[in-house]
């Protein structure tokens, strides 16, 4: 059996700098598009937003750690794992259920609230269904870390972009219609960059333990697609809310799950693996379905 305990990444302070920074800045560039009617749509979808919600929050942990028995996999591979499902949905959902021929205000709608609400929910989920898996609940032992300092973190990478970008959609609209665009396309071509660097500087690590890695996370977002997607079935919601709920918990954002590893898990690096090539995959299998969807005809 390989041993991920010895991966160990290439990734400097400065790295996490602009790591951080990427991401503050496409919440930045995301939030200015962002009313108060994305947040106040869900009432008027209460069993989309209900099912949305749940689906991503309770199920998709509660299966993770479900799946977790049944594999076995290395514990840090493990904790990674319940870490990309404990975060907020990623904001890639958006367009792709565009692409899908999704209900995109609802897309909107639940990726801002669980962005929102992953203040709370991400390092809670986190710990509590990470102690659920005995392996994982092992490792956690073995790490000092303040809940406090992780809810501090996803405050100012998540929360404050995307207050600071919806007021000034709302009280400097001009500015923000300018900013649109470029700070969306600008920020995400700067992070793709950053993550492109990052994979050819740790290409030996991906390329050992690659075949595992890749059947983890397929099996890991194909159970979170389908679970959105069932979970929409079973409460009888439209195929088009279907498929957008399907993207949402398929559709993590990872990228706050590598800030939160490189700065509070000294960036163990089985950890770190997993949560980069989601950050691919979720994207390939996102784009795959879109393909799918997308061309079905709408009645």
């Amino acid at each position: 059996m390989q041993d991920f305990d010895l991966v160990k990444l290439n990734f400097s302070p400065a790295g996490l700098f602009v790591l951080n920074i990427c991401l503050g800045l496409i919440m930045y560039g995301v939030s200015l598009e962002l009313t108060l009617a994305d947040f106040t749509n869900l009432r008027k979808q209460p069993k989309a937003a209900i099912v949305g919600l749940f689906s991503q929050l309770v199920l998709l942990p509660a299966l993770t750690v479900g799946l977790l028995y049944i594999l076995r996999p290395h514990p840090g591979l493990a904790l990674g794992m319940i870490l990309v499902a404990a975060c907020p949905g990623g904001n890639m959902s958006n367009f792709i259920s565009l692409l899908a021929k999704g209900n995109v205000p609802l897309s909107i709608s639940l990726t801002a609230t669980t962005t929102v609400l992953a203040w709370f929910f991400t390092p809670f989920n986190f710990f509590f269904w990470g102690k659920l898996y005995s392996p994982a609940a092992d490792r956690l032992k073995e790490i000092s870390l303040n809940p406090v300092d992780v809810f501090l973190s996803i405050f100012l990478i998540l929360i404050l972009p995307l207050i600071l970008g919806a007021l000034t959609n709302r009280f400097l609209p001009k500015i923000a219609s300018k900013l649109k665009k470029p700070m969306r396309v600008g920020s995400t071509v700067l992070l793709g960059v950053f993550i492109l660097i990052a994979f050819i500087g740790n290409w030996r690590s991906f390329v050992e333990f690659g075949p595992v890695l890749f059947w983890l996370v397929l099996l890991h977002n194909g159970t979170a697609l389908t679970v959105g997607y069932l979970a929409s079935w079973i409460a009888g919601l439209a195929h088009k809310e279907r498929k957008t709920i399907s993207l949402e918990t398929g559709l993590q954002n990872s990228g706050l799950g590598l800030i939160l590893i490189f700065t509070f898990f000294q960036g163990i690096g089985s950890m770190a693996l997993i949560a980069a090539w989601w950050g691919v995959w979720h994207l390939i299998s996102g784009l795959f379905l879109a393909g799918i969807w997308g061309r079905e005809k709408t009645s």
